[in-house]
């Protein structure tokens, strides 16, 4: 199962004991932040998580699979996640 908004808006909702639209608000206005930090290229580091990362790909030739055609894939901007060692260490039982 996949942890979805609302199963987060709830968490906090139990965890702070805010209302449900103060939970929802909280996490919105959160996300928007990263949305935001992320569409200018910047970097997004939560200690003890992870890190989000914008890199840049250039423009390189490829190949459309149905037809056997040969593309060019245009440059984009596209967002990685490398976790911490922390989250590494506690998806992985050692700690």
């Amino acid at each position: 199962m996949s942890l979805t908004k609302a199963n987060i808006v709830d968490s906090v909702y139990r965890d702070l004991g805010l209302s449900k639209f103060e939970s929802a608000q909280v996490i919105e206005s959160l996300l928007e932040i990263i949305k935001r930090t992320l569409a200018n290229g910047e970097h997004v580091l939560v200690s003890g998580f992870g890190k989000f990362c914008v890199n840049e790909k250039k423009e390189r030739r490829g190949r459309h699979p149905q037809i056997g055609k040969d593309i060019t894939v245009r440059s984009r901007r596209v967002v990685t996640f490398r976790c911490s060692r922390t989250l590494r260490e506690r998806i992985n039982g050692k700690n």
